[in-house]
């Protein structure tokens, strides 16, 4: 995981992720703790890119029923790949016979995030102190 060690030292991804207040670089072993948390209450991935004639990793994403936190570096942001990758877990969700998904929160801030996961059909469902949580019906 050395190679998503760059994505965490950007502040300004940080506040996308972790929130305004507690946007901090990452240590590696904070990275590796946060990995272990993601995977034992989910499924994790490396979100990857084909380039030339080989994939490189460009982010990642966490799928449970529950959440769905994602991650890409800065370079591959707007590319589509975000909506490619929540089309993809919305699929493994309706194979494993879950009748509903949800995003725990998304921060009023993060536009990006919303429109990524409303594009996708996610509702609002709550609103939180700082964002708002969202629902998908399967």
């Amino acid at each position: 995981m050395s190679f998503a060690y760059d994505w965490y030292q950007d502040v300004e991804s940080l506040e996308l992720i972790d929130g305004r207040d507690k946007a901090v670089p990452y240590t590696r072993e904070r990275l590796e703790k946060m990995y272990t948390v993601l995977d034992d209450g989910g499924e994790l991935y490396f979100i990857e890119k084909k380039a030339g004639d080989r994939y490189i990793p460009v982010g990642d994403v966490t799928f449970s029923r529950d959440d769905m936190p994602i991650v890409l570096a800065k370079p591959y942001r707007n590319q589509g790949i975000g909506k490619k990758v929540i089309q993809c877990l919305i699929e493994r969700a309706k194979d494993l016979g879950y009748g509903q998904i949800h995003v725990k929160e998304i921060f009023n801030y993060n536009t990006v995030s919303r429109r990524l996961f409303e594009s996708c059909g996610f509702v609002k469902k709550d609103t939180t102190d700082t964002g708002a949580s969202y629902t998908l019906d399967l």
